[in-house]
């Protein structure tokens, strides 16, 4: 069954290459990401958990968690981040999960018979300290991830669970923000001191209010 935006994310346990987790009590109560991997030893992949990795302190910084998976067992594992840090110049800095019989992989709809045979669709679920799962992103095996898009997306999820506001079209942090429909006119200056710019009824911008 397909997990949907605002579903909680399944809860399990697994043996990573950190040690045994169990993902609700490792997230905390915290934000976490959860990324897949066909398998090991593959090559877009390889070049994703290094770029990651080298970007762990931004995921810290927004108190983010970063967690992957494969469908292979810890010892391969260990044997490929051998090769990822030699190739990509980087230091492994987060746990990639063994799920050899894909019961974390069934359980989070990872497993398209239609794309990949047996093996797991490179999918993203962010976790928010709810547990609820707030974006969910599938990208085809030849498409690297574009990191800095999931940054700038749990920057807009972080920031919208706060105000009550949405981010527009390639929205950056710092930029404009729009205020959703629900805050009314009368409530408008109570709610963001910096202003409003009413460009519809519908459509009405204020500066971030969190910056």
């Amino acid at each position: 069954m397909a997990i949907r935006l605002g579903d909680e994310a399944p809860n399990f346990q697994a043996m990573t290459t950190e040690g045994e987790v169990d993902f609700h009590k490792w997230l905390g109560d915290g934000w976490g990401i959860l990324f897949s991997h066909p398998a090991d030893f593959t090559p877009v992949c390889t070049t994703e958990l290094g770029a990651a990795s080298k970007i762990k302190g931004e995921f810290e910084k927004r108190n983010v968690k970063m967690m992957a998976i494969s469908v292979d067992t810890v010892d391969q594992h260990n044997a490929w981040i051998g090769d990822i840090e030699e190739t990509q110049s980087c230091t492994m800095n987060f746990p990639i999960i063994a799920d050899p019989d894909r019961t974390v992989a069934n359980l989070y709809d990872m497993i398209h018979p239609n794309s990949l045979e047996n093996m797991t669709v490179r999918s993203v679920f962010v976790v928010g300290p709810d547990k609820k799962v707030k974006l969910t992103i599938t990208y085809p095996a030849s498409t690297g991830r574009n990191f800095d898009e999931i940054l700038r997306v749990i920057d807009s999820l972080q920031l919208t669970s706060k105000f009550q506001v949405a981010t527009p079209a390639n929205w950056q942090d710092g930029d404009d923000c729009i205020v959703v429909p629900a805050v009314t006119d009368g409530e408008l200056a109570a709610k963001f001191p910096k202003g409003v710019n009413r460009i519809k009824p519908y459509l009405r911008t204020t500066p971030q209010p969190n910056k």
